[in-house]
């Protein structure tokens, strides 16, 4: 049984069920032959005929054509991957922003660690200035009074 084609494709039935064929494969994103985009040199490649012989297949190419039109040149597999990525840089964007808050927040908190301790070395120091001069040695008060006595 052969398909009935337009009188202007030049091609013959089996080259015309190889290319629909083809073009089934490319739109379910499961190639064969070539890299699954959907352009017309993967069409023919996909196919295994010639470009020039696609070429004589001009009802072919129409619906190829209408196709691509409505739903472009991204398959199946291509826009579910651009989506994915989408939902990636989203994500990859909301991790940097917090990144930068924790980034801000941490440098703020160095900030004031190293301010607490510059004023904690200043308290000890004072501390010690103190001690040097309020402090007086028990023993040897104590060695003195005693021989006073």
């Amino acid at each position: 049984m052969t398909t009935a084609r337009p009188a202007e494709d030049q091609v013959s039935d089996r080259t015309a069920q190889a290319l629909r064929a083809a073009m089934q494969r490319l739109i379910a994103g499961k190639p064969q032959h070539t890299d699954g985009k959907l352009t017309k040199e993967n069409l023919w490649r996909e196919a295994q005929v010639s470009r020039a012989t696609m070429n004589r297949a001009p009802s072919i190419l129409a619906e190829w054509d209408a196709y691509v039109a409505v739903h472009g040149k991204v398959t199946r597999g291509e826009a579910q991957r651009d989506g994915q990525i989408a939902a990636l840089l989203k994500k990859l964007r909301a991790k940097t922003k917090e990144c930068t808050g924790l980034e801000k927040r941490l440098k703020a908190a160095a900030t004031a660690i190293a301010a607490l301790h510059h004023d904690n070395e200043a308290l000890r120091e004072e501390l010690g200035k103190r001690s040097e001069r309020t402090v007086v040695e028990l023993s040897s008060r104590r060695r003195g009074a005693t021989e006073d006595e």
